[in-house]
């Protein structure tokens, strides 16, 4: 089995399982309660957010736990607007957004607000050029995700913070998802950060929001004590402190799994764009852990269930898209519904080995020589 869906879930690192396992058992007391092995619980909260805080360059206070990256881009999106729209009713998302930024974005509009899609250079970038003349008096939020889930691209963050730092009343929201443990960002400016444990090999069921301390946010779940008030419910202690794990383990080896993954990388491009039919999507802003391409003529489910047969597993695009649909990422970036609709997405790890990467170059060429034989490509 040759596992390349790492940008959709990443397995828990066993360390991480432990502490989890670990800490469940022990600290089984509700951190809210007053007596004292409630108090303990909530002291190792409080030691492990303060933690978290410090890798990441904010305060504790800053840091929501919520049960995922859905909600807490929920909450960015959805806390922002509904707290502030006597500021203005305008919002800003690039067209690389995951679908929970989208789908929040159409609830708001129903409320009343006003979307709008930023486009892409051909690069797979936002211009600051672009953005700025987008930008309104009523501009309430923008949205611009670090690094997007299917092609990889680094968006300037930074650049676009010192922009938006002219503007008082819009607030700036990346989710961060694709991007930590991967690649080095300054979110010093960033309003608010969205951030996945399971995308670097922690446990499912539990997301962080980074809201800075001078901006405020409208909750959706309201009633019971917390880390927050900006998040009721009982803090999942387990899940805090395997986070924290995670989160310290990715940040301290993330220069050596980079260049691990980038060696994998020029092994599959190189191979790849030997065929003629095969276009590979990424630019020179992705980094090496997407790889993107299409087989032009096949449709992705296609190609995605020949590999699967050989038990190679891929995607097609991100994991919470209809998988018989276009990319709509991949469409952003090209304006061609042919490389849309053909689009695989691969994604690597430092668990990937070389060893896999050849068995799923050997298997593609098998797969691509049939596709050929049957007069599809």
């Amino acid at each position: 089995m040759v596992y390349l869906d790492y940008a959709a879930n990443t397995p828990v690192d066993k360390s991480v399982l432990d502490l989890y396992y670990d800490v469940t058992l022990k600290y089984f007391a509700n951190p809210n309660s007053i007596h004292k092995l409630g108090q303990e619980a909530k002291k190792l909260i409080d030691d492990c957010t303060k933690e978290i805080a410090h890798n990441l360059n904010v305060l504790p206070e800053e840091i929501i736990y919520t049960s995922g990256a859905t909600e807490a881009n929920n909450l960015a999106l959805k806390g922002i607007c509904r707290r502030y729209k006597n500021f203005g009713k305008h919002i800003i998302l690039s067209s690389l957004e995951h679908n929970s930024l989208i789908a929040s974005a159409s609830i708001m509009q129903e409320e009343g607000f006003e979307v709008e899609l930023l486009p892409i250079s051909k690069e797979g970038l936002v211009e600051i050029s672009t953005l700025e003349k987008m930008l309104r008096p009523d501009t309430i939020l923008v949205s611009i995700c670090t690094v997007d889930s299917e092609i990889g691209l680094v968006q300037p963050i930074e650049e676009i913070a010192k922009l938006l730092k002219k503007y008082p009343h819009t607030y700036f929201h990346t989710d961060a998802t694709g991007a930590i443990g991967k690649v080095n960002v300054n979110y010093q400016d960033v309003d608010l950060i969205t951030i996945a444990p399971h995308k670097f090999y922690g446990i499912n069921g539990v997301g962080i929001l980074v809201k800075k301390k001078d901006v405020s946010l409208k909750p959706l779940i309201d009633g019971g004590r917390s880390t927050t008030v900006f998040r009721s419910g009982t803090p999942v202690l387990a899940n805090i402190v395997s986070a924290n794990k995670a989160l310290d383990i990715a940040l301290k080896k993330q220069e050596e799994r980079y260049r691990h993954v980038l060696e994998l990388n020029q092994k599959i491009i190189a191979h790849l764009s030997k065929y003629k039919k095969v276009h590979i999507n990424n630019t020179s802003k992705s980094i090496p852990f997407t790889i993107n391409f299409s087989v032009k003529g096949v449709k992705s489910i296609e190609l995605a269930k020949m590999l699967e047969a050989k038990d190679i597993y891929v995607s097609t695009k991100t994991s919470c898209c209809p998988p018989e649909t276009p990319s709509k990422l991949i469409y952003a970036l090209t304006q061609d519904k042919s490389l849309a609709s053909t689009s695989i997405r691969v994604s690597l790890s430092h668990l990937t080995t070389m060893a896999e990467i050849d068995e799923f170059l050997k298997v593609f060429d098998e797969c691509y020589r049939k596709l050929e034989n049957d007069g599809k490509i």
